[in-house]
């Protein structure tokens, strides 16, 4: 009979080559879903975070910008930035409002000259930004995404790149392909936080009190406050090494900006219990009062109310029913349908025409007239 291998062992391996492939590469990107939960944007940032502290060349990416209080969130960046030697100098534009673009050289500086059409605005400097492109991407690690279309544009505009580089997926999805070059994947995994927790460690990097709040904010908000099914013991082990490092417990968004319900959460909808005025009849008005100091979970709020009569010793009382109990393979299968959906194919590209070129600037060198 062969001795039965644990789940974390099963998880060693994988872990084991992250860990050896950053050691011989050093620039990479970290790339979130386009539907972020905040478990995703947790993860990620703990990530970003810790990777920099090795000394790796990190940038952080997501097809839509992010508004969070998660620390790190600020740079979350939505274009995927190779570096590189090749200066950008952007700026916002509308069509036809440039006439030209020309460039001289005085002395030792190089002037670039942007002559607006008649009739537009001149070009403020406050909105011209800066940077570099002709770089190189060692490896990309996807986080929380069960196929690269989950990606969005981000990976519809970089399909190159992706295929040219090396690919760490980190997942805990039903349904995961298993497109990675390095694969770590635990679909019984109460969040994504838990898993990079277990890189982070395994990197042999100090889990400081930044990381530790992020990726405590990440498996709180997955687990519904620690009450999905699957919690078990490893995550509470977690959670207890991350309030050892400081993590700072704070009220965090229990649902994504812009996705569905964490895998295994259940919404405030469960939680929140009827008024016991609806169990035991409508109750004098002077007896409807809420209890002070009542609690807050994620902003909603449970509401307590007084009783003429002792409500509690009443023969007639009527037990407050909870949901019924979903076994963990019951709910798995809930959450693989909620995954599949018809934008999960593969390869689909949206193709645009390209505009007219008339109105597009003209560049002037400063001897030569037109290139």
């Amino acid at each position: 009979m062969m001795p039965k291998v644990s789940k974390s062992q099963d998880l060693d391996k994988p872990i084991q080559q992250i860990k050896e492939f950053l050691k011989k590469h050093s620039s990479g990107s970290i790339v979130l879903p386009e539907k972020a939960t905040p478990d995703a944007i947790a993860a990620g940032t703990s990530l970003y975070m810790a990777l920099t502290k090795l000394g790796k060349n990190m940038t952080i990416v997501a097809s839509m910008a992010i508004q969070s209080d998660i620390i790190g969130s600020d740079k979350i960046q939505t274009e995927l930035q190779t570096g590189g030697d090749n200066l950008v100098v952007s700026f916002p534009y509308q069509e036809g409002a440039i006439d030209k673009v020309d460039y001289n050289i005085q002395g030792e500086r190089f002037n670039m000259v942007i002559v607006p059409r008649e009739g537009h605005n001149k070009l403020q400097p406050n909105d011209i930004e800066f940077s570099y492109i002709g770089g190189k991407i060692d490896f990309i690690i996807t986080v929380d995404a069960p196929n690269l279309n989950a990606l969005g544009d981000i990976y519809q505009k970089n399909q190159r790149i992706f295929e040219g580089s090396n690919i760490i997926n980190i997942d805990r999805h039903l349904i995961n392909n298993s497109y990675g070059a390095i694969n770590l994947i635990s679909k019984s995994s109460s969040s994504t936080s838990e898993l990079i927790l277990k890189v982070i460690e395994n990197l042999k990097v100090v889990v400081d009190k930044d990381i530790a709040t992020n990726l405590y904010a990440g498996v709180a908000t997955a687990t519904n406050n620690f009450t999905a099914y699957s919690v078990n013991a490893d995550t509470f082990e977690a959670v207890a090494m991350l309030l050892r490092s400081g993590a700072v417990k704070k009220p965090i968004q229990l649902t994504a900006q812009f996705g569905r319900p964490p895998v295994g959460a259940m919404g405030p909808s469960f939680i929140q219990q009827p008024p016991l005025a609806n169990q035991f009849g409508t109750m004098p008005q002077s007896n409807q009062q809420m209890m002070p100091n009542q609690p807050q979970m994620y902003g909603q709020q449970y509401q307590f109310q007084q009783h003429p009569q002792n409500v509690f010793s009443s023969p007639k009382m009527t037990q407050m029913q909870t949901p019924d109990q979903q076994s963990f393979e019951q709910q798995s299968k809930a959450d693989e349908k909620l995954e599949i959906s018809p934008d999960n194919a593969e390869g689909q590209i949206n193709v645009k025409e390209t505009p007219e070129s008339f109105l597009k600037p003209k560049i002037f060198s400063g001897s030569k007239g037109l290139v």
